[in-house]
């Protein structure tokens, strides 16, 4: 019975010496294994910390409005007697519009001139007749005043007719037309819009604070959501002496060129004022920036490292840094990197102080200062 006993724990024994001593021989081969091949390089990009030189702007939103714009109407009522011009055309100063029916009014004119002309013969034989003592000089002062009276008449009418005739006041782009050969324009009505679209206005608000920072003359940045990536150079023209007592801002006023007459008016676009001097800023893209308990920090890529076989292994290395202010996909740097320093740009969330890298700067985040938004 004891022998069977000694016979069991024998092979029991055996059992599990097998068995701890293929764990042990496992766990020894693993080591031995992340010993020799170690934690894999991880792929990211990267970008040097540099210096820019920043300006500080003033940025504000407004509306475009043309140096001369009006919609066209009349000073008289009338039915339409001919439109001639074409939407949409451009038109030279002067060109005749809009013509309303003057028939009463030229008929009226025919009677003026006759009235005017009897009373220049009248004038002429009263003034003979003065002469020979037939008439007073009471009389010959009537004939005179009548006849610049008549004159006078002639001249008015003539003013009304030429309101028949409207026309441009100014070259420019006329837009839809609003009437019709037959109908009848109230005095007032718009008929057409005219718009010179070489030069255009800028009016947009900005708070009184900053009313030091601005003269007449300073240069101003015009952007147009319509044309992404396009400046459109101008500069103040105008800075309303008052300041609205509600919103306490102040009303000013820009004048751009508008090339290829792309801009129109009441479309509404940015304007971005340079204000004070320059200022130069250690830089890196937003996206380099990572966050923790403890504050901002980004990887440095330390290229004094070695792999386990003593080859050059750029590795990445944890720095907190102290941030500053930021302009489009750039922020600044004040404290804890230096100039020319090798900054992680992409794939942080994989990396640990000491991680090895493997740099592909084959795509790069945004690294602009003044990004646009673009369509597809």
């Amino acid at each position: 019975m004891i022998k069977r006993m000694l016979i069991m724990l024998l092979v029991v024994g055996l059992v599990l010496g097998a068995v701890f001593g293929f764990i042990a021989f496992k766990n020894k081969m693993i080591k031995q294994y992340l010993a020799e091949h170690g934690h894999p390089p991880q792929t990211v990009s990267t970008a040097t910390a540099r210096y820019e030189e920043w300006r500080s702007s003033l940025r504000a939103v407004g509306t475009l409005k043309a140096v001369r714009g009006v919609d066209l109407g009349s000073e008289v009522g009338g039915v339409v007697a001919a439109v001639h011009f074409k939407q949409g055309e451009d038109v030279a100063e002067g060109a005749p519009l809009l013509e309303l029916r003057m028939q009463d009014e030229l008929a009226r004119m025919q009677a003026l001139k006759a009235a005017a002309e009897l009373a220049r013969i009248t004038l002429e034989r009263d003034r003979a007749q003065l002469q020979a003592k037939a008439v007073s000089q009471q009389t010959l002062d009537s004939d005179i005043a009548n006849l610049a009276q008549a004159n006078a008449n002639i001249l008015g009418q003539q003013a009304l007719l030429d309101k028949k005739l409207i026309r441009a006041p100014f070259a420019g782009r006329l837009g839809v037309r609003q009437v019709d050969v037959g109908q009848y324009l109230q005095i007032g009505s718009p008929f057409v819009t005219l718009q010179a679209l070489d030069s255009l206005y800028l009016d947009f608000s900005l708070p009184q604070q900053v009313l030091g920072n601005l003269r007449v003359g300073q240069p101003v940045t015009v952007h147009a959501d319509a044309f992404p990536g396009q400046d459109f150079p101008g500069e103040i023209a105008v800075i309303d002496p008052k300041v609205d007592i509600g919103s306490r801002n102040l009303q000013v006023r820009a004048v751009l060129k508008n090339p290829g007459r792309k801009l129109l008016p009441g479309m509404y676009a940015s304007v971005d004022i340079e204000v004070g001097q320059p200022q130069r800023h250690l830089t890196l893209p937003n996206a380099a920036i990572a966050y923790n308990p403890y504050g901002a920090l980004v990887y440095r890529v330390d290229r004094q490292g070695k792999d386990d076989k003593g080859q050059p292994q750029p590795v990445a290395h944890e720095t907190f840094i102290v941030l500053g202010e930021t302009r489009g996909d750039q922020v600044a740097v004040e404290k804890g990197l230096k100039e020319g320093d090798e900054i992680v740009t992409a794939g942080q969330t994989k990396l640990r102080n000491g991680t090895a890298l493997a740099i592909n700067n084959s795509v790069q985040p945004s690294n602009d200062p003044a990004p646009v938004l673009r369509e597809e």
